[in-house]
């Protein structure tokens, strides 16, 4: 494992712990949470930079978490890496895992970081690469806390991860969310509809800004600026008085209207007041009020038809959102990131995420990614652009 000899120091991002160079010998990688494009494209790049510029040898563990706990792992060699750049998904298989709160096939929980542990330190690996979001963020601390040494990469189509400027997988999303869009538009010119399209995103509006621009939608709603469906039908009808015979509408899967925002305000401080088990009933009620809030847009899609007396038509794109063939940007995007991880490996850096700032990659502490959201500025350029073309952003 690597040793620690300068402990405390500061180096790049702040609070990295530094470690003798190059003694990193095998290095295990995992991809983490849901698929996203680009994630071959940077497995492909942590593990021929590892293995050609570094001489390490690759561990590559199937599934996630669950399969790091599980011991099931391939060895990764340069042939096995190759012509899986423009592939989408992840060859290494993916799942959705929680290290302390591991479902067992009898239904009992447990907590599994001992236990990877135990895998990493079988296979006398340095350093463990995990490619996912904040969920991968979280349990990498965990995994830290037990002595694994961990190194993350930001990917997700949500482009929700802070500390990085964007997320591989985005800009493949964007693309797809944009072309939908597009085809929309010839189909709601010629029935005089209210084209309703609801996008991927959790419970921030990067993808459904990004597409509804790009695309050239009338309407679009994210969960940064809370909605007002009569705001948004009066836009509509106003469109329809000055000629146009359709609107489109990008609808994030986490917008949510002006009213439930209020009740939403007024839950977040009570529940941070409460202890106890008063707290945990008030978090548990506020995850049912976010899971019953995404996916409204079915309901949006009937009000405006009927505050309007145009036709509406709702098409949710769904997890076509995540797949096919990564755009150049993220392949690139992935392989700057990947190679730079093993640089980063082999001067004996961990417990951090690998990072794109301007055209520098750069580590940045795991504690200061985890449990955070990045969410969409509400006077970020791509809002401010939307306001001046007249596009309606229900408020």
């Amino acid at each position: 494992m690597l040793r620690k000899t300068q402990p405390g120091r500061r180096g790049l991002g702040g609070g990295l712990r530094l470690y003798h160079r190059l003694v990193a010998k095998k290095i295990g990688i995992l991809t983490a949470g849901g698929d996203s494009p680009g994630l071959n494209a940077a497995i492909r790049a942590v593990g021929k930079a590892a293995i050609r510029a570094h001489g390490m040898t690759v561990i590559g563990f199937k599934d996630g978490f669950r399969g790091l706990m599980e011991n099931r792992y391939i060895q990764l060699e340069s042939d096995d890496l190759s012509g899986i750049l423009t592939r989408g998904g992840t060859v290494l298989g993916t799942s959705r895992t929680n290290c302390t709160k591991v479902e067992m096939p009898d239904g009992t929980v447990i907590d599994g970081r001992t236990e990877m542990a135990r895998v990493i330190e079988e296979h006398q690996i340095d350093a463990l690469v995990c490619l996912g979001g904040d969920g991968t963020a979280k349990n990498a601390i965990k995994l830290e806390s037990v002595g694994v040494q961990v190194l993350t990469l930001p990917k997700t189509i949500d482009n929700d991860v802070v500390g990085t400027d964007v997320t591989f997988g985005f800009d493949t999303a964007v693309n797809i969310a944009t072309e939908a869009i597009d085809r929309l538009h010839s189909t709601a010119h010629s029935h005089h509809r209210i084209m309703v399209v609801e996008l991927m995103g959790h419970t921030v509006g990067w993808l459904a800004l990004g597409a509804g621009l790009a695309g050239g939608a009338d309407v679009i709603l994210i969960p940064e600026i809370p909605h007002d469906v009569d705001t948004v039908a009066k836009s509509i009808v106003a469109r329809k008085e000055a000629g146009s015979t359709f609107s489109i509408a990008a609808v994030a899967e986490g917008a949510i209207s002006a009213e439930n925002a209020a009740k939403r305000a007024e839950m977040v401080p009570e529940k941070a007041k409460a202890t106890g088990e008063r707290k945990a009933t008030l978090k548990r009620a506020l995850v049912e009020f976010d899971k019953a809030n995404v996916g409204g847009t079915s309901d949006l899609a009937k009000k405006l038809s009927d505050l309007t007396g145009l036709e509406s038509r709702l098409t949710i794109l769904g997890h076509v959102q995540r797949g096919g063939t990564p755009t150049p940007a993220d392949r690139l995007l992935a392989t700057r990131l990947g190679t730079a991880c093993a640089d980063f490996i082999a001067a004996g850096i961990h417990g951090v995420m690998i990072a794109a700032r301007g055209q520098d990659t750069i580590a940045v502490p795991l504690d200061e990614v985890a449990g955070q959201t990045r969410a969409v500025p509400v006077d970020h350029s791509w809002v401010l652009s939307a306001r001046r073309l007249g596009i309606s952003l229900g408020d």
